[in-house]
């Protein structure tokens, strides 16, 4: 008889999680499971609590996610502004990772580096498959070396001078739009 018990439980249990799933790929935006299972939760208990079904709309969402990065601008010696979209690498750890192990990145976006004082500096691009152009940024917001590396390279890429930020784009982005060593780069705050 308790083995029955069992069974039949373990059956309203599987009639209920397939009922919430199911209500939760046809429940409009806005409206609960409960306006539209045809299970009483009620009925369905366990020894010491009552079975549970989820109260929103728990399809995953197909909208692409939308995240705003931090924008840095560089000030050319000819006058232009251009503005590149940053992923901020801080710590020890994302100084390590980069941009390792990236398939693209977006035509106005990179990677800030940012150390807590001018020291020299060295990059490789063990594991990182986009070709990339890395301009050494002084304390003071100038440019003291750009330099461009290879995918999967491990030859090392020292500043030119101690410096205390490195951008990386994508290759060719600081010659197509005239940036050079001397040019200014706005931090972000």
């Amino acid at each position: 008889m308790m083995r029955l018990t069992y069974l039949t439980l373990l059956s309203t249990v599987a009639v209920l999680v397939f009922a919430a799933v199911g209500a939760a790929q046809s429940v409009p935006e806005g409206s609960t499971l409960e306006q539209y299972s045809s299970v009483d939760q009620a009925q369905v208990q366990g020894p010491s609590e009552q079975l549970a079904v989820p109260t929103e709309n728990t399809a995953p969402s197909t909208e692409p996610e939308v995240t705003t990065l931090p924008t840095l601008t560089i000030n050319t010696s000819l006058g232009e502004r251009v503005p590149v979209q940053v992923d901020i690498a801080d710590t020890v750890a994302e100084w390590q990772t980069g941009l390792m192990g990236r398939t693209a990145l977006a035509e106005d976006a990179g990677m800030l580096f940012v150390f807590d004082q001018e020291q020299p500096l060295s990059f490789w691009m063990k594991d990182t498959l986009i070709p990339l152009s890395i301009a050494f940024i002084d304390s003071q917001g100038r440019i003291i070396d750009i330099q461009d590396m290879q995918p999967l390279d491990e030859t090392s890429h020292p500043s030119a001078a101690p410096a205390q930020y490195a951008l990386e784009v994508n290759q060719g982005f600081f010659g197509e739009r005239g940036i050079m060593v001397g040019d200014t780069v706005e931090l972000p705050e």
